[in-house]
């Protein structure tokens, strides 16, 4: 099925009081469009066209940004905002799209599944129906459109909140959810009818609805099962909602391969991470982006990992971690921060207030507490003493600091780089290590202690 998705994404979302695009606010650390693209993409639309308006450069920059260039993406700008229906005209004339089954979506509905796009788009595709709504039944339906079907069970019209009659909003339980599928001939043959003829003089796509019943072309609905497909968001308070709607349909999903969650309510996993059995994540633990965390692991509490990848029988307890790769066996934590480009080879141990960056700690290797290691190499079985620091900057540039494997750095050691330190080495506690140590050698770089007796009694009678 050769479908074509037209996202609408060019509003001002004022409800949002916001200087950002509204749907470039997040949901589990992903932009709503882009949920709704991949829904999209998911359902296996050919070809998807994004309208940008409002905010037009930063949705454009953050759909480069998320999707190889071969994607089949596309923005198109409605430069004039005239209403929904002026910008599937929009969009029908900058791509020539002319057939198939087009559903028409919303950006800031990012709770839509794949499956359900699909079976939408399943409605028109094979001519017996012009068009279709997407319908829901929320527990309150109070705010949105509702559908009067007739005898036939086709759309007769769609009752707005605000022209209901008690009545109608008693009975008319059928809600719509501001999605449409068209059949793609239909819809561009007919585009250039909607009129502005209102108070707002925009053009409004659900009135093509009414002219392709006049045209004796047949109007559907498609009911999502799951209301909350259809839930949109306007405020930050329905983003915080729907935030916990995802959240919930995430950690079900994992709980459901064998994750195990200590509180599932506490625990906030993007929708693009991949999470193996037994498992166990704990409360405050967040997975954001293109995260792979393996089996038998413990996560948090407080963790946070964005497009990290971790591999089997690993600890990391109160961790923050970005674009790091942790392999088997590995414990950080508690207060453990391991910045871009981090390698942590197995066995290693990040302990207490240590902060790694752009470093590859060997297997077996530790750095237990208080201790700064950045641009470095590291061999294998290393033990690094409290407080120890890689000085990788000189004020200007960055340098690397290489130790070799089996090496034991004191307590308290500055490691000036760049500086190799061989295998076998012993740095003493408390030095400056300025020169290369060669392997199996010690380095000491400190004064000789100096005793002053009676010094205290003396300064005391100073001040």
């Amino acid at each position: 099925m050769d479908v074509t998705a037209i996202i609408m994404a060019a509003g001002e979302g004022t409800r949002m009081k916001s200087n950002h695009a509204k749907v470039s606010h997040k949901i589990l650390g992903k932009p709503m469009i882009c949920w709704v693209v991949d829904a999209a993409l998911s359902a296996g639309c050919s070809r998807v066209v994004v309208v940008v308006g409002s905010h037009a450069d930063e949705v454009r920059a953050l759909l480069s940004g998320s999707y190889p260039a071969d994607a089949p993406i596309e923005c198109v700008e409605q430069t004039e905002r005239l209403g929904t229906g002026h910008a599937v005209r929009v969009a029908l004339e900058a791509t020539g799209i002319d057939a198939g089954p087009v559903v028409v979506l919303n950006g800031d509905l990012p709770l839509i599944q794949a499956d359900t796009v699909r079976s939408f788009a399943r409605t028109v595709e094979t001519g017996e129906a012009a068009a279709a709504v997407l319908t829901m039944t929320p527990p309150d339906p109070f705010g949105y459109g509702r559908i009067e079907l007739d005898a036939d069970g086709a759309v007769a019209r769609i009752v707005e909140q605000k022209d209901c009659t008690p009545e109608q909003a008693a009975t008319l339980t059928e809600c719509n959810a501001g999605c449409y599928a068209f059949d793609g001939a239909q819809l561009a043959a007919h585009i250039g009818e909607i009129g502005c003829d209102n108070a707002q003089g925009e053009y409004y796509l659900p009135d093509m609805l009414e002219i392709l019943r006049r045209a004796g072309e047949a109007v559907t609905i498609y009911h999502c099962d799951d209301y909350r497909d259809g839930l949109g968001v306007n405020s930050r308070a329905q983003l915080a909602e729907l935030t916990a709607v995802a959240r919930d349909r995430v950690n079900a999903r994992l709980m459901a391969e064998g994750v195990t969650f200590i509180d599932p309510a506490q625990a906030w996993i993007g929708p693009d991470a991949k999470v193996g059995r037994d498992t166990v994540v704990w409360p405050q633990t967040h997975l954001i982006g293109a995260c792979e965390v393996g089996e038998d692991c413990q996560l948090g509490p407080n963790t946070r990992l964005t497009d990290t990848r971790v591999g089997d029988r690993c600890s990391l307890d109160e961790t923050v971690a970005i674009e790091a790769v942790v392999e088997d066996d590995v414990t950080c934590g508690p207060r453990a921060y391991l910045r871009p480009g981090t390698h942590l080879l197995d066995r290693a141990h990040v302990g207490t207030h240590v902060e790694i960056k752009k470093s590859t700690i060997g297997e077996g290797s530790k750095v237990p507490h208080l201790s700064y290691i950045g641009d470095t190499t590291m061999g294998a079985g290393v033990n690094v003493g409290a407080g120890s620091i890689t000085c990788n900057y000189d004020g200007k540039n960055k340098h690397a600091t290489v130790i070799g494997d089996r090496t034991f750095i004191g307590s308290d050691t500055m490691m000036v780089a760049p500086v190799h330190i061989g295998s076998d080495a012993i740095t003493g506690a408390g030095g400056t290590i300025t020169k290369d140590v060669p392997d199996g050698a010690l380095a000491i770089e400190r004064t000789e202690q100096r005793i002053v007796e009676g010094y205290t009694e003396r300064r005391r009678a100073r001040l």
